[in-house]
Parts: structure tokens; sequence; C-alpha cells
């Protein structure tokens, strides 16, 4: 279980998260969503290890995460942030094998179920300057899925992915954490498209400046009265559980009978 508890984390000399619990549990994918500014990237961070907690705790199957080896750390939480540098331009293999650095060791089988994943086969010889933004997107998540993460953490991964790669992506990682052998991982996404995460997580955390205001199942977290207080607009659900469209405006005024 990956737990915030009593949360509160600084940047730039200002309070981002304010006193905010939570209790991850692997097998799900969390989505984290909110206006701009609401905090997610930051708690993101936090929960990854990497903004200490100015107070509260950041807890791993109830260990401090800020006191575990950080080898441990990382090979127990792979981390997308939202628009990561690449320092050389290697090939697309050799940046996704980057992802086996906490473990040491090749894991080739571990590398090419990730190129596979991310539908990068036919570009594993290329150098990573000559990918288009989607692709290069891809290849970044891969190198966290090579790494094999008890806890995947990403930031707006699919933000630069065209449609199919979109539900490609998402696919893998409800395989990921509902996997058909071997261990569940636990999936922590910030997603800007609420539809996204209507249709396809199984728990919403919804922020709003610096603080949690929502917690639970999509049509719960998601509900119309939760979206007018975190984005301040008035929005409703059409279709059906599983493929459903949010549509934001005003609510049509309803014809008279007779």
């Amino acid at each position: 279980m990956l737990a915030a508890d009593n949360l509160a984390l600084m940047r730039g000399g200002r309070e981002v998260v304010t006193g905010l619990s939570a209790a991850l549990k692997p097998g799900t994918i969390t989505a984290i969503v909110g206006p701009n500014g609401a905090g997610k990237s930051s708690l993101l961070l936090g929960l990854a290890g990497l903004l200490a907690p100015a107070s509260g705790s950041v807890t791993l199957d109830g260990e401090i995460l800020a006191r575990l080896h950080p080898r441990v750390r990382a090979q127990s939480i792979g981390y997308l942030p939202q628009a990561p540098d690449i320092a050389w331009d290697v090939a697309v293999e050799a940046l996704v094998a980057l992802g086996r650095l906490p473990w040491r060791d090749r894991g080739t089988a571990a590398i090419e179920a990730a190129l596979v994943a991310l539908d990068l086969e036919p570009l594993r010889h290329r150098p990573v300057s000559q990918l288009s933004g989607g692709e290069r997107a891809r290849v970044l998540l891969a190198r966290v899925l090579a790494g094999e993460p008890r806890w995947i953490l990403a930031d707006e991964p699919l933000a630069a992915l065209d449609l199919a790669h979109q539900l490609s992506l998402i696919a893998h990682l409800k395989a990921c954490a509902r996997p058909e052998n071997g261990a569940a991982q636990g999936v922590v996404v910030v997603l800007h498209d609420l539809g996204l995460a209507m249709n396809h997580a199984d728990r919403v955390l919804v922020m709003k400046d610096g603080h949690l205001i929502a917690d639970g199942p999509p049509n719960i977290a998601l509900a119309p009265q939760v979206i007018a207080q975190g984005w301040g607009v008035r929005a409703r659900w059409l279709g059906d559980p599983g493929a459903q469209a949010l549509i934001v405006g005003e609510e049509p005024e309803q014809a008279d009978g007779g």
C-alpha cells in the first residue's frame, strides 16, 4: 500500500498540498484530477518520494518512504514526469533499457515486453532525436515499465498520444493493475481528461487548491456537483458506464410535456 497521511508539501516557498490523506492499493488504477494549480503534480512527486513532506508522511507498505534505500525505492516506484528531459541522443532500445538500472541487470525480457506494450519494436534502433513528441512519450513510459516497479506513477502519460495509442496504453495499465499472472501493480496517473478518468479509473482523487475535495469511485468523485465545486462549471454525463461523455455548459431547459 502507498499511503499519504496528513501530507503537506511545499514548492517555491508556498504550501501546494495541505493535510491530504489517502491510502492507495495495488491492483487499482487511481486517477488524480483537478483544475490547473490544484497540486496534482506535486502530490505525485510526494508519493514518488521526490518531494519531501513539509509535514505528515508518505509510507510504502507501512515503511516511511524517505527512510528506504534509494535503490529499493527506485525498484518499487516508477515515476514518469509530465515533461521529462532526454539527456542523450541514444537509440530507443538503449533508453528503455535504462529502466533496469535500479536492478543492475540487463532484464532483456522486461525490456522486450515494454517495447511491445508501447508499440515501439519498429523504432527500437532509431535515435530518440528523430522521434515525434508522441513517440518520445511512449519511449519514456516504456523505460518506466521496463523497471517492473510495484507502483507506476505517471503525470499526464496520455497527453501526447494519439487516440489509438491512448487506448492501447490504458489497456496495458489495466493489465498491470489486474494481470492474468503475477503480482498486481498499483497505477496512479494525473489526468486532465475527466472522460478518461470516469471511464477507465477504479478510483479518482479530486484536488482543488491543494486540498482533496473528493475521493471515491468515478461516478461518485466526478459527480456533477463535484465538478461544479472543483472547476466552477456546470456539467453532466451522458452514455453508459465505461463509455460516458462529459457535456459542459448550461443544461438544456426541459420542454413542457403535452
